[in-house]
């Protein structure tokens, strides 16, 4: 076929754009690291010989890793006194961990998928599952890291508040069962913004119930949370008033299955809440920046968590709604809903 010179031009300015944010992901998780993120924020404007004796660094890595994030538009450069700072945006959204946007989390999640990929790419070639527990800890703590600012900005004050009863129930005393809780950042949350409610969380895998438990006594919420092993089809526990997936029934096996589980853990009047990622209804509908993200990531962590699994569904993380819905009403939920819609998530309500 012929070669049109200005698409493959356009194209190959395209690859260098991803090129340059690929390289510039490492360089993002050195500055969480390093805390020079938190320095220059805190600092004001200051050249690279400043930031590395306010940091403890060698100023000649300072003067290369400050240029490339200001290529990035991470940080700003003023050329005429040579100084680097950081506009109160740039500083919140890569500084402030208990904000509604805190961007370096994402990044460890990415470092594991580039750990991994001999592995999922062996699990691509066989059809063989690939276990989350698998995984490098860098996702574990990327997960945890990359969705909870999202929760913390929205679980209490808009998710919780769109299911009709569901608050009043929590701040009177509910019995919730926070499921596939990973680290626990979900179940931690909530605990604290009902201190009246009792809080379980459960996920199959031991090492991020122990993280969890430990975050729950340093977080002061250790009396109205526990966290137990138990997978998402056998968790323990009857009449819960709540039961909460978030951003991982798309990753079981069997979410019929865990569906089924769900309808018989909790009260008649209960509410399973499961939050999923944002998800058109078709492959064109997803074909965007977002998209991309949710696309490249049920590759190399969704659906070979899914297919390590029994049965081994592999929903995928861009489910669509009629999918998801089919899961509920396979499970014996009758009346469906979805409540909240984010650029990032779809909130669901489901009740018997």
């Amino acid at each position: 076929m012929a070669v049109n010179p200005d698409k493959l031009n356009a194209f190959v300015g395209k690859f260098a754009n991803d090129l340059g944010a690929a390289m510039h992901g490492s360089a993002i998780l050195i500055g969480d690291q390093l805390g020079l993120y938190k320095a220059l924020a805190a600092s004001g404007p200051v050249t690279s010989e400043g930031l590395a004796h306010k940091t403890g660094t060698n100023e000649r890595y300072l003067r290369e890793w400050l240029a490339g994030q200001a290529a990035s538009g991470y940080i700003e450069y003023d050329a005429p006194t040579k100084h680097y700072s950081m506009t109160p945006e740039q500083a919140f959204a890569l500084t402030d961990e208990n904000g509604p946007v805190f961007l370096p989390g994402a990044f460890y999640i990415v470092s594991a998928t580039y750990k991994d990929r001999n592995k999922v790419a062996e699990a691509i070639r066989t059809g063989k599952g690939f276990g989350w527990h698998e995984h490098h800890v860098d996702l574990f703590q990327g997960t945890k890291r990359f969705f909870r600012p999202g929760y913390v900005g929205n679980l209490v004050p808009s998710w919780l508040p769109s299911m009709e009863g569901v608050v009043a129930k929590l701040q009177a005393g509910a019995r919730v069962a926070d499921v596939g809780c990973g680290l626990g950042a979900s179940t931690i949350i909530m605990a604290k913004a009902f201190p009246k409610s009792q809080f379980i969380g459960y996920d199959y895998h031991g090492e991020s119930i122990e993280w969890a438990r430990n975050d729950a006594v340093s977080e002061g919420v250790a009396k109205n949370t526990d966290f137990e092993v138990a997978s998402a089809k056998g968790f323990g526990g009857k009449d819960f008033d709540l039961v909460t997936f978030f951003d991982c029934l798309h990753d079981m096996g069997d979410p019929v299955g865990a569906a089924k589980h769900v309808h018989q853990a909790l009260k008649p009047d209960g509410t399973w809440m499961v939050v999923e990622p944002f998800a058109g209804q078709s492959v064109e509908a997803n074909l965007n920046p977002v998209g991309r993200i949710f696309y490249n990531a049920s590759l190399q962590l969704c659906v070979p968590s899914s297919l390590s699994q029994e049965v081994g569904a592999a929903l995928g993380a861009q489910a669509t709604d009629a999918s998801l819905t089919e899961v509920f009403r396979a499970g014996g939920f009758t009346r469906i809903s979805k409540a909240v819609e984010t650029p990032f998530n779809r909130v669901f309500a489901a009740r018997p």
